[in-house]
């Protein structure tokens, strides 16, 4: 089975087997979820893991006060091996052992604010090179008569599947940039509309009390005796 992401119940925070039957991800070893965090909630996912692969997990806050979360990941054996507080974005790389890893998005400091947060998981050395490889042989025939060799073969299309994902990764990071980065100026520009529409209801209200006094001055209060 490919690997899986798995969410399971709010507060967890010690490692649990993830429930049968949960749902999974596609068998894509680069995955990426954007989900919303509610204040005061904390989610965790859990990602089966190989040994000697490589778990490589970059996360931002798309949306929200502060544009901050707690991040927690933990080993199998439930030992801490990351933790951001209040940070934006992170970017870390670990080198697994067999069993379940955690992940958590910590968002209980804020009472009123939730959380838009986008995350990648990206998995190195998960065993199905040698799979892949032995899938290619069965359909290459005839290479010494055409002088090559199945280890170039595969050599170039490793070569250019990387750089193709490297490309869909960097592609996926930009979209999540832009995501925050619109967020941003939309928050600003209603900041700006309100403060613009109070600065404006204060100078009507200035003019008026202006135009008042000015009027009071030229008044004639003297009584007119008949």
């Amino acid at each position: 089975m490919g690997p899986r992401l798995l969410l399971v119940p709010l507060g967890c925070l010690a490692l649990q087997l993830p429930p049968p039957g949960a749902a999974e991800f596609s068998p894509s070893l680069d995955s990426d979820f954007t989900f919303t965090l509610p204040a005061g909630r904390k989610e965790c996912f859990y990602q089966p893991m190989r040994k000697e692969a490589s778990l490589e997990l970059e996360y931002q806050v798309l949306d929200g006060a502060g544009l901050d979360v707690d991040f927690h990941l933990l080993s199998p054996k439930g030992e801490t091996l990351v933790f951001d507080e209040r940070k934006s974005d992170g970017v870390h790389t670990v080198e697994t052992e067999d069993g379940d890893y955690m992940f958590c998005f910590d968002n209980t400091f804020s009472t009123i604010s939730e959380k838009v947060i986008f995350f990648e998981l990206i998995l190195d050395n998960m065993g199905e090179d040698g799979q892949d490889e032995e899938d290619w042989k069965k359909y290459v025939t005839g290479t010494d008569l055409l002088d090559m060799k199945l280890e170039d073969i595969l050599e170039s299309i490793n070569s250019v599947k990387a750089r193709l994902s490297k490309s869909v990764q960097i592609q996926t990071l930009l979209r999540a940039f832009e995501a925050r980065d619109r967020n941003i100026q939309e928050s600003n520009f209603d900041r700006v509309n309100f403060w613009s529409m109070v600065n404006l209801g204060v100078m009507v209200v200035v003019s008026a009390v202006q135009v008042y006094m000015l009027k009071s001055l030229f008044e004639d209060k003297r009584k007119s005796r008949t």
